[in-house]
C-alpha cells in the first residue's frame, strides 16, 4: 500500500500545488492592472468552481489532509532534517488558507449569492484587516508543494540542471504576487475617495461566515492535535517496559 499511498500524496500535491500556482500569478497580474487580475480570476473561478473542479480541488485537500494526519500518527521519531521540519510547517498552514477562501468565495458564493472580483476582495480584507493575513498563508503552501514536488524529483538529472530556475521561481512568484496584491490595493484605494462598505451580501451573512470559518479551523486543529498526541501514546507505549 505505501507506493500508492505515496503517488495518491504526490497526485493530490500537484492539484493543490496548481491552485496556488494560479492563485499566485493572479495576484502577480494586480502588478500590470486590476482588470487584468481580474481576468485572471475569472478564469481560475471557471476552472475551480466548475464540478470537476471543485470535485479536483476538495476531494484533493481532504486526501492530501488525510495522508498528512496518517503520516504525523505513524511518524515514529521526530528527528527531522531542517528542510522536512520548513516542509512540515509549510504543509500544516495550507488548509488553513483552503478554509478562508473556501468560506470567503465558495459558500459565500453559493449560500448567499456573493459574485467575487479583486476590487470586492480587496475591499473586504482591507475593512477586516487580514489582508496581511492573505499574503503570509499563499507563500508557506507555495514553499511546502514546492519543496514536496522538488524532494521527489531531485535525483533526475534534468531536475539538477534546471535547480537555479525552479529556486527562482520558488522564491520570485510568492515576491511577484505580494507586489501585485499591493498595487490592486492601491489602485482600489485611488479609484475611492472614501473607500466602500465591503459587498452587502458579505456583511448580511459575515457573523455566519465568520462561524463557519471558526468551526473549520477548530477541528482542523483538533484533528492535528489527536493525530499527533495518539502517535505520541502509541510510541510511549511501545517503548514502555514489559512486565515479566
Amino acid at each position: 500500500m505505501r507506493p500508492v499511498l505515496r503517488r495518491l500524496q504526490l497526485g493530490s500535491g500537484v492539484v493543490l500545488l496548481i491552485y496556488l500556482f494560479l492563485h499566485l500569478v493572479n495576484h502577480a497580474l494586480g502588478i500590470w492592472s486590476l482588470d487584468l487580475a481580474g481576468r485572471g480570476l475569472t478564469f481560475a473561478l471557471w476552472i475551480w468552481h466548475s464540478v470537476p473542479g471543485t470535485i479536483l480541488l476538495y476531494g484533493s485537500a481532504l486526501l492530501h489532509f488525510a495522508l498528512a494526519v496518517r503520516t504525523i500518527y505513524g511518524r515514529r521519531h521526530w528527528a527531522l532534517p531542517p528542510a522536512e521540519w520548513i516542509r512540515l510547517w509549510a504543509g500544516l498552514s495550507l488548509p488553513l488558507l483552503l478554509i478562508r477562501h473556501a468560506v470567503a468565495t465558495r459558500l459565500a458564493a453559493s449560500l448567499y449569492g456573493f459574485e467575487p472580483n479583486y476590487e470586492r476582495i480587496v475591499i473586504s480584507l482591507i475593512s477586516s484587516g487580514t489582508q496581511g493575513l492573505q499574503l503570509a498563508l499563499l507563500a508557506p503552501g507555495w514553499i511546502h508543494g514546492c519543496l514536496g514536488v522538488w524532494f521527489r524529483l531531485r535525483d533526475y538529472p534534468a531536475a539538477q540542471r534546471a535547480r537555479p530556475a525552479l529556486l527562482a521561481l520558488l522564491v520570485g512568484l510568492p515576491l511577484l504576487s505580494a507586489v501585485g496584491f499591493l498595487r490592486m490595493k492601491r489602485a482600489v484605494v485611488v479609484m475611492h475617495a472614501v473607500l466602500p462598505a465591503p459587498d452587502p451580501k458579505l456583511l448580511a451573512h459575515q457573523l455566519a461566515l465568520d462561524t463557519w470559518r471558526h468551526s473549520l479551523v477548530t477541528l482542523y486543529l483538533t484533528v492535528l492535535v489527536s493525530a499527533l498526541l495518539a502517535g505520541l501514546l502509541r510510541n510511549w507505549l511501545e517503548r514502555r517496559p514489559r512486565s515479566a
